[in-house]
């Protein structure tokens, strides 16, 4: 992907507007979104170690003595503030993401097995995320809209032109640090996440830049 246009991949899907989508676009976020909440579901099923931001949401109501969800939904109002310097704006797509992702989360952690083996959990965090880096990418060139922490990825790209990788990465990172000094517990599958997604994301965009 060519990080001179500052710019995410234009595709076949990719709506006019954010709050406008064609049929194409939707048939192509609702699914994205949902499976993503599949990937989410796999790595809790692992019980490996959450997702960064989910550490930091556990430190931060370890911190407070409150509920995780609610850990959860301030972390989302302060980084979507991060979105006014970056020029970020909302969408269809931002509130699909915090409805279809909670949904694919909640009925696989609800419905599919827990691995019982150690090699059966490593391998189902490589596979959630591979998926969740794949839905992200089909999700983001809807363009209709980001969810909160994936806004932030966009805007830092958009305004530095840095790899989309390394910037997810270092966000992943920096989240997981945080999470980590508040008293959130990490695995190896905080740590797979956190050095794998941004890649799978970025080598994605790059096949949609090549061929769109």
């Amino acid at each position: 992907m060519s990080t001179s246009k500052h710019q995410l991949p234009s595709t076949p899907w990719s709506a006019q507007s954010h709050w406008k989508p064609s049929w194409l676009s939707l048939c192509v976020l609702i699914p994205s979104l949902f499976l993503f909440g599949v990937g989410e579901g796999l790595l809790v099923n692992a019980s490996l170690g959450s997702a960064p931001w989910a550490v930091l949401a556990q430190g931060i109501s370890l911190k407070t003595g409150s509920n995780i969800g609610w850990g959860t939904l301030g972390i989302s109002i302060i980084v979507m503030l991060g979105w006014i310097p970056l020029k970020q704006k909302p969408g269809l797509g931002t509130i699909l993401n915090m409805t279809l992702i909670a949904l694919g989360l909640g009925l696989t952690v609800h419905y599919l097995p827990i691995p019982e083996s150690l090699t059966l959990r490593l391998l189902s965090i490589i596979f959630a995320i591979v998926l969740i880096g794949v839905c992200s990418s089909f999700y983001l060139t809807c363009k209709m809209g980001s969810g909160p922490r994936d806004g932030l990825m966009v805007g830092i790209f958009q305004n530095t032109g840095w790899k989309i990788g390394k910037i997810r990465i270092c966000i992943e990172i920096i989240v997981c640090f945080l999470g980590w000094l508040l008293g959130g517990i990490i695995g190896i599958g905080t740590l797979l996440f956190a050095f794998g997604v941004g890649w799978v994301i970025q080598f994605c965009l790059s096949l949609m830049a090549k061929y769109y």
